[in-house]
This record gives structure tokens, C-alpha cells and sequence, in this order.
């Protein structure tokens, strides 16, 4: 394998806040065969091996640490030295760095090369016009980013990610020599434990791990439980990896090999574990990995390949026509120079020039609009995707129902109230510290718990199996006396059951049967048509002849009974949903949860279910006969994270744009699989990094407002490039007819260079502009193809215009001399503006402008500013700076009647091709 490739592959990961999508659906087999430890410097693979071979106390030693970590004076010290946790990549650039990134666009640089011909050739004027273009180009793009990466970065400090420290109690050590002093014995109270900002850890930071976290550094483990590791960043292995306190492989040089390292970039599946930050930023893996590849670019999303094409597409039409005007002009005056400065003034009027800045503004301005409205934007080109999106996927609770679960029932195995499986509830959720899910939580906070509060301080923890996604299970062993422990195992009904031999009925322990196992799932059935989520509850005693459990001993345990819990649907749900479907957006539903309660909640909320299939079912389907089903199903059930993943990709692979939203474990992988994952301010590390888009309110109504503000962003977007696209192409047009027939230039250079300054100021408001309600109603999406077919059919319109001033100045005023042309280019220079500044009003809509559609303030002020200076320019003192002269009064009449009939055949054609082609 090409180490280049693996460097691109890899750069695309790092740039995308080290979750990118894509790389990871092709990074493990890119990764599995590969000696990654080479990519790395030497001492940074030694420093790591090192950490991993030394004993513990050693490497308290080597970092200044201890096990109960570092005070806060320890820690800014270090800090201060060491820098803050992050890589190269993650840094603001510099204002300088910024600056040359926003000039740095084929139009600009185009624009440059033709400025400085223009000052080769001592035209000074045409210079000052191009360079004072690509200096507003330039500085808009540039104020507008600056403006939404402030806005960006402090969004993004909502939703930082942070991990668990522990912190030594200085103050503590203080107490402790004072009362040696007086010979009294301290009992010390621990560590205090704090959520620290990831980018604040020094190397000898304490963290504590649980499922779900990101791991913020480059760590060496402390203690360890039945900890899990998703290392496919790092290594592409698909399946997540164990690790331990002391490496238990063969010796390696690799440090990804050793199992008791854990590395910035990976997270845990499951399990928990105490770990020793060693390295941290650049000076980790993944940061010595992301230095070397920060040059090369990350690879174009859907948005940017789409801005790509259409601006290729009018540079490829600038290329050919460019020539053809120089050579036209040349042959007909004679004048080759004149023609040459000519040619290059049609090259900068075909030049969208201020594609980029209004591409940026656009999208900064629906960034902020949607902060406004909960919703904060990562990555600004996911705005765009967020509006072409068409299927949603999604999870059921805290989506369609209310974010808040409550404790409904607790009962015996046949569905009687029974208070010993609440005080067993109560004991797994106190005592485990993995993750608590909403569940856990719902018990905890139970009003008839008090007396199980007591309870619980009767017993001590022997040790806990974490949960994983596989089992859908956790237990925790306890002990009450010291003669016996007792396992204590929640999880799913089925998963439960199968490692349960015996049953506790009427207060006796009795072995299964098939009729009690019959009436055991008819019991849970019943509970679950009616809504609720059944959780089961088992347990059993054990010899405490250990103090150390695993998956393994979880077997022959006693059935105790159910918790079942009520997930209430929102009352927003409904609206928001049929707004969504009325927007052209599918809505489906990516559960694991019981397919009753999924189809009972869908029933509540008017979700029409056409279609379900459960885990199984996907597991058993090709991806041919799984795409036959996506479309036709409503509700998947019963899911593991990879049956989530395959889902969105098969949407994805049939044409769809996939918005998936999740904000649990199990859905990272489809929120990286999906177009636009979407997750909450609430959920796990893992999540919020996969995530393109953090809710602040976990509702589809948000959602909705986030899809519409997409929409008129790409609206806006469009109609700059409808409109310059259009109107470049008409005057081109024109001008060759001129050209061909005229004994002189139908405008000079420095015309057409004012001319199109100011038709690009007055297209700076555009992404301000309001949005037909029609185009809302569906998606909409990028069409190089659509856009070119638009040029080619409504340029010409403005060339019969043209066409018809040339005619009116030739005729009617006597423009029709090389003494008289200054007039003749004063008439069409005013009527070309005019009627470009129009044709902003008349494709911004599929209605009739002005009565049935009307622009915004900012944009009609700004329309009527620019078509003010451009009447005004020719009459006031420095006409004769810009070879201009006054226009009979004679002329308005016929310059508003031929803007009135320009208005109504663009009108009509609009009608015709709306009819043929649509209006996108």
C-alpha cells in the first residue's frame, strides 16, 4: 500500500475533527496490513513503548504525578510548558494565513494576472478597477469568515468535550502534617474528581474512562474494567479491542500494539478504566501523524464538488469566448492592442469574482440565523446538506418522545407489583459507573426509593461487568455479609432470559418451564403493547471466593421480575413530523429499542408505519434485497450500531441525502456513515464529535427550522450563480454582435470594469434575501447540468435588448460615428447595468417580482443605490475621468420602456421553462 495514500486517507480525518465519515468506512482495510508505527517519529514510539514497560510508580516518578493526580498549581505549571492539548491542525491560522486563503481562488488569482497586464500596458484605470474587485472580494470573504469562525468557536465552547480528572487536594496534604504533628491519624477522602476541558490535560493528568468518552490524550492504564477501545481511526480494526493494565501480547516496537496504551482519537465502546495521561497535542500519535499530512487537502464534500463544477463550468465558457472576442475585435477595427484590452475586460466581466464571498456570507449568515434557533453548525458546508436532505433517520426516545423517562412499574415475573425487584433495580443502577443511561436514572431518582438509599449503604461493591452492545446487559456483585456476594443483572428481556435457569414466583426460586417461559414473554408482551420499555432483573448469590467477575459468570441466574418504564411521546412531536413530511422529508425510525413499544409510540405521535423490520431481519438481508426494503419500511427495530450504519448507507447508495440523529454510543457509526449526522448538546463524546450539527433541543420541530434555514441558504447561493451566469453569457453574446457590425468598441475596457464592480456590490445583499415559501418544499440540490441549460436559454433574452440599444442609439441618436461613441457606450453602459441589476429581481423568483415576490429591504436598497450611481455617473463631473457624457432626456423614455419589455419576456420565458425543465 502507498504510504501517500494512507497520509491523504488520513489527513481527510484528521481535518474533520478527527471523525470524518468516509475515511472511516474505508479506513479499516486500509490501515490492517500497514506498519502505521513508521509514520511516526522514533522518539515519540519510544517515549510511548517506554511509558507502557515501566512500573507504575516509576512513571509517577518520570511525570511528577500520583495516583491521586496533580493539584491545580502542578498542572498550570506543566501547562505552561507543555501547551495546551491540542493538535497543530486545531489551532486558529493566522489572520496573514487567513487572508492569503480567501484570495487564493481561481477568479482572483485570474484577476490579479489580468490587472497586471492592464498595468504593463499603462492602462491605470482598468487597473484600479480590477485591483479595488479583488481587493472587495478578498476582504468581504475575509471579514465574513473572520466573523463566523468568532461565532463558530464560541458555539463550539457550548459543546466542548471534556474528560474526568482527578485532582489532589492540596489542602488535604496540609491537614494531614498538622495532625501527625499532634499524632492524630488522618483518614484521607480522596481525590477530588472535575470535568476539565480536553484541550487543559498536561501529561500526569488522572482521567476516568467510562463507555462512551473520547480519549483525550495518549494514555497509559492505571486500572482497568473489561474496558473495550474503538481503534479503527488508528489501526482500522473493525472490532473494538480490549485493553488491560499490563500488556498481555508478544513484545512489539509498535506502540499500537501494547495493550495497556490508549490513544487521542479512539474512544471506549465499554467498560472503565483509570489511566495516566503521557503525552498530549502534537506530541501524541495522532497529533506526530497529523503534522505530517497537514499540507495536503482534505477531500471536497458534496457542497464543495457542486460549487467546483458550476465555477469551472464559467471559467471553461470565459476560456473559449475570451479569444474569440480579441480575435473578433483585432480582425474588424484593426486596433490588436485595443482588442487585446477589450478581450481582457470580457474575461473579467465572465469572471464571478464574488462566487466565493457569496457562497461564504451565505452560509456564515445561515450559521448565525440557526445558533439563533438552537441549532449549531460545526462545519458550515453542512448547512447546504442539512436543506438538500430527504430521509431523516432516527432514534425514537428523546426524539419522538420526551427526553425524561419514568419509572412506571416494578413487577414480579407475571406482572404483579413486587418491591424486591426495585431494591434490586436500585442497587445495579447505584453501584454501576459506567455510563447511566436514561434508565438508571429514572430509577434513581424514583420517589419510593428512600428506603432503598438506606439499603444501599448497607452494601459495599465487589466489582461490575460494564455493559456492551452485544450482551444488552450489566451487572454489578455486591456484598451485604461477608460470607456471600450477590450478582445483581439488569438488560434486555431476551438477553436476560437466556442466561436464566430459575425464576422467583410467589417467593419461591423455581426451575423454567416451558409454560412458566410462555407466560414469562406473554407478560412482557402485554407490558410492552402498552407502551412501556421492560427492563428484566436477575440475580443470584455467589461464594465470595473472588473479588474479580466477568461476562462468564453471568449464567444460571434467577428471573426476579421487570421495571417497566413510560417514555411519554412529546406533544410537538406530531406538528413537527407532519411539517417535516410536508417538506418533502421521510422520516424513519433506527431503534433498538422492543418493536411494540417503537410501533405503539409511532401510533401516538400519527407516524404512519408502513413498514418494519427488526435486527434480525437486517442481518439476514443481502444489501440488494435491503435496498428493495429501505424505502418501503417505516420502523427498524431492535438494531445493534452496525445494523444502523448499513441502514444509512444503503439510503445513501440509493441517491438519497441521509440526515441521521443520534446521541448515543451505538449511534456514532451511522451519524459518520450518514450526509449529515445530527446530535444534541446532551450526548456522548463520541456522538457529539461524529456529529456535522449539535441541537441544542433534542425536537424535530428544531430540526425542521435547521432544514428551512438550509434551503434558503442554498436558495440564496443559487440565485447569485443564476443570475451572473445568465447575465455574463447575454452580454458576451452581445458584444459579438457588436463587435461584428460596429466600426468601434460598443463599450471601452474601463466601461465594462465599472460596470461589473458595481454589479457586484449590488449582489452583496443577497444572502439576505428572502426565499419563495415554494422552494422550500422540497430538497434541493447542487446541478451543474441545470445551471448551464438556464444560461444558455435565458442570456440571449438579454442580448435582444442589447441588441434593441444599439439599435436606439445608432438610429434614433445619431451614435453611429467613431466621433459619436462615447454616447453610443454611455447608453448601452447605463442600460447593460440596469438591466443586469433587474434581472437580480427577476430570477430570485419563479413569480412575478415586486407584486407577487418582493426581495428583501437590504437587497431592494441596494438595487436601487446601484441603479442611481449608474444613471447618475454619466451626468455628474466624473463622467469625463470614465469617458462617459450625458444622455438626452429623450433617452429614459425608451431606456424604461426597453427594461419593461425585458421584464415581461423574461417573465414569459420563466413560465416556459418552469413547465419544461422546473424551477429549481
Amino acid at each position: 500500500m502507498n504510504l501517500n495514500i494512507l497520509r491523504e486517507t488520513f489527513v481527510s480525518f484528521v481535518r474533520s475533527h478527527g471523525m470524518d465519515r468516509h475515511f472511516r468506512r474505508l479506513g479499516a482495510d486500509m490501515f490492517r496490513s500497514t506498519p502505521v508505527s513508521k509514520d511516526v517519529p522514533p522518539s515519540l514510539a519510544e517515549t510511548l513503548s517506554s511509558a507502557a514497560r515501566v512500573d507504575i510508580s516509576e512513571l509517577f516518578q518520570t511525570l511528577h504525578s500520583r495516583a491521586d493526580g496533580l493539584t491545580e498549581a502542578e498542572a498550570d505549571t506543566i501547562r505552561a510548558s507543555a501547551g495546551p492539548n491540542e493538535v497543530e491542525h486545531e489551532k486558529p491560522i493566522s489572520k496573514w494565513v487567513h487572508l492569503w486563503q480567501c484570495y487564493k481562488n481561481p477568479f482572483n488569482l485570474l484577476l490579479t494576472v489580468l490587472a497586471a497586464v492592464s498595468y504593463l500596458t499603462e492602462d491605470m484605470k482598468a487597473t484600479i478597477v480590477i485591483g479595488s474587485m479583488v481587493v472587495l472580494s478578498t476582504m468581504m470573504r475575509f471579514i465574513q469568515e473572520s466573523r463566523s469562525n468568532t461565532a463558530a468557536d464560541k458555539l463550539k465552547a457550548m459543546v466542548s468535550n471534556t474528560a474526568t480528572v482527578l485532582r489532589h487536594d492540596l489542602a488535604e496534604d496540609i491537614a494531614e502534617e498538622a495532625l501527625r504533628y499532634f499524632d492524630v491519624t488522618l483518614h484521607p477522602k480522596g481525590a477530588r474528581r472535575i470535568e476539565l476541558p480536553i484541550k487543559k490535560l498536561v501529561p500526569g493528568d488522572i482521567v476516568q474512562l467510562s463507555a462512551g468518552d473520547m480519549i483525550p490524550a495518549d494514555l497509559r492504564l492505571l486500572t482497568a474494567k473489561d474496558l473495550f477501545i474503538s481503534q479503527a481511526a488508528m489501526t482500522g480494526e473493525s472490532l473494538p479491542v480490549e485493553k488491560f493494565v499490563a500488556h498481555r501480547g508478544t513484545a512489539t516496537s509498535n506502540p499500537l500494539e501494547l495493550d495497556n496504551l490508549c490513544f487521542m482519537g479512539t474512544n471506549v465502546v465499554s467498560g472503565s478504566a483509570t489511566a495516566i495521561v503521557v503525552t498530549t497535542g502534537n506530541r501524541t500519535y495522532f497529533g506526530a501523524l497529523a503534522e505530517r499530512v497537514t499540507a495536503t487537502d482534505r477531500t471536497p464534500t458534496a457542497f464543495q464538488s457542486g460549487v467546483n463544477k458550476v465555477s469551472w463550468l464559467l471559467i471553461r465558457f470565459m476560456m473559449v469566448m475570451t479569444p474569440v472576442v480579441f480575435l473578433l475585435n483585432g480582425y474588424t477595427k484593426g486596433d490588436w492592442v485595443e482588442a487585446f484590452l477589450f478581450a481582457m475586460s470580457i474575461a473579467v466581466g465572465l469572471t464571478p469574482e464574488m462566487l466565493p464571498m457569496i457562497v461564504t456570507s451565505t452560509l456564515a449568515k445561515g450559521a448565525v440565523a440557526l445558533s439563533r434557533k438552537k441549532v449549531i453548525v460545526k462545519r458550515l458546508d453542512a448547512i447546504q446538506n442539512f436543506g438538500a436532505m430527504d430521509v431523516l433517520c432516527t432514534d425514537k426516545t428523546g426524539t419522538l418522545t420526551q427526553d425524561k423517562i419514568f419509572l412506571e412499574r416494578h413487577t414480579d415475573i407475571l406482572g404483579e407489583q413486587d418491591d424486591l425487584v426495585l431494591e434490586y433495580a436500585y442497587l445495579n443502577s447505584h453501584y454501576q459507573t459506567g455510563l447511566k443511561n436514561l434508565l438508571d436514572v429514572a430509577v434513581l431518582e424514583h420517589a419510593e426509593l428512600q428506603r432503598e438509599m438506606a439499603l444501599a449503604s448497607a452494601y459495599r461493591k465487589v466489582d461490575e461487568i460494564p455493559f456492551d452492545f452485544q450482551r444488552r446487559r450489566m451487572s454489578v456483585v455486591v456484598s451485604e455479609r461477608e460470607d456471600h456476594h450477590e450478582l445483581i443483572c439488569k438488560g434486555a428481556v431476551e438477553e436476560i432470559v437466556s442466561v436464566c435457569t430459575h425464576a422467583r414466583h410467589n417467593g419461591q426460586v423455581v426451575p423454567f418451564t416451558k409454560e412458566l417461559l410462555q407466560e414469562i414473554y406473554e407478560t412482557t408482551s402485554s407490558l410492552n403493547a402498552e407502551g412501556l420499555r421492560v427492563v428484566a432483573v436477575a440475580a443470584k448469590d455467589l461464594p465470595p471466593t473472588k473479588e474479580v467477575y466477568g461476562v462468564a459468570d453471568e449464567s444460571d441466574l434467577v428471573l426476579i421480575g421487570y421495571i417497566a418504564f413510560l417514555d411519554p411521546p412529546k406533544e410537538s412531536t406530531k406538528p413537527a413530523l407532519d411539517a417535516l413530511k410536508a417538506h418533502g422529508i421521510t422520516v424513519k425510525i433506527l431503534t433498538g429499542d422492543n418493536e411494540l413499544v417503537t410501533a405503539k409510540i409511532c401510533r401516538q405521535v400519527g407516524l404512519a408505519v408502513d413498514g418494519m423490520l427488526l435486527g434480525n431481519d437486517v442481518e439476514k438481508m443481502s444489501d440488494a434485497e435491503l435496498a428493495m426494503a429501505v424505502d418501503t419500511t417505516t420502523v427498524f427495530a431492535k438494531l445493534s450500531p452496525t445494523h444502523k450504519e448499513r441502514i444509512v448507507r444503503v439510503l445513501h447508495d440509493k441517491g438519497h441525502v441521509v440526515g441521521f440523529m443520534g446521541d448515543g454510543i451505538n449511534d456514532a457509526p451511522a451519524l459518520r456513515a450518514a450526509d449529515i449526522g445530527i446530535s444534541v448538546d446532551t450526548a456522548v463524546d463520541i456522538a457529539k464529535e461524529a456529529a456535522d450539527i449539535i441541537l441544542l433541543e433534542k425536537s424535530l420541530m428544531v430540526l425542521e427550522e435547521g432544514v428551512l434555514e438550509g434551503r434558503k441558504t442554498f436558495a440564496n447561493m443559487l440565485k447569485y450563480i443564476k443570475m451572473t451566469a445568465s447575465s455574463n453569457f447575454g452580454n458576451v453574446f452581445s458584444v459579438l454582435v457588436a463587435s461584428a457590425f460596429l466600426p468601434f468598441l460598443p463599450m471601452l475596457p474601463l466601461h465594462l470594469l465599472v460596470q461589473n464592480l458595481l454589479y457586484d456590490i449590488s449582489q452583496i445583499t443577497i444572502p439576505f434575501d428572502n426565499v419563495d415559501k415554494e422552494f422550500l418544499e422540497k430538497p434541493q440540490r447542487w446541478n451543474a447540468g441545470e445551471i448551464g441549460r438556464f444560461m444558455v436559454f435565458f442570456g440571449p433574452i438579454s442580448s435582444i435588448f442589447d441588441i434593441t440599444t444599439f439599435a436606439l442609439m445608432w438610429y434614433i441618436f445619431g451614435a453611429n460615428t467613431p466621433e459619436h461613441q462615447t454616447l453610443f457606450q454611455s447608453g448601452w453602459f447605463i442600460e447593460g447595468l440596469l438591466s443586469q441589476t433587474l434581472i437580480v429581481h427577476m430570477i430570485r423568483t419563479r413569480k412575478i417580482p415586486f407584486f407577487q415576490s418582493r426581495a428583501s429591504w437590504a437587497l431592494m436598497s441596494m438595487t436601487l443605490i446601484i441603479m442611481m450611481v449608474g444613471i447618475l455617473l454619466p451626468m455628474s463631473p466624473l463622467a469625463h475621468y470614465f469617458k462617459l457624457q450625458a444622455l438626452p432626456l429623450t433617452y429614459f423614455p425608451w431606456l424604461l420602456l426597453i427594461l419593461v419589455a425585458y421584464a415581461v419576456l423574461t417573465q414569459a420565458m420563466k413560465g416556459w421553462y418552469a413547465r419544461r425543465y422546473g424551477w429549481q
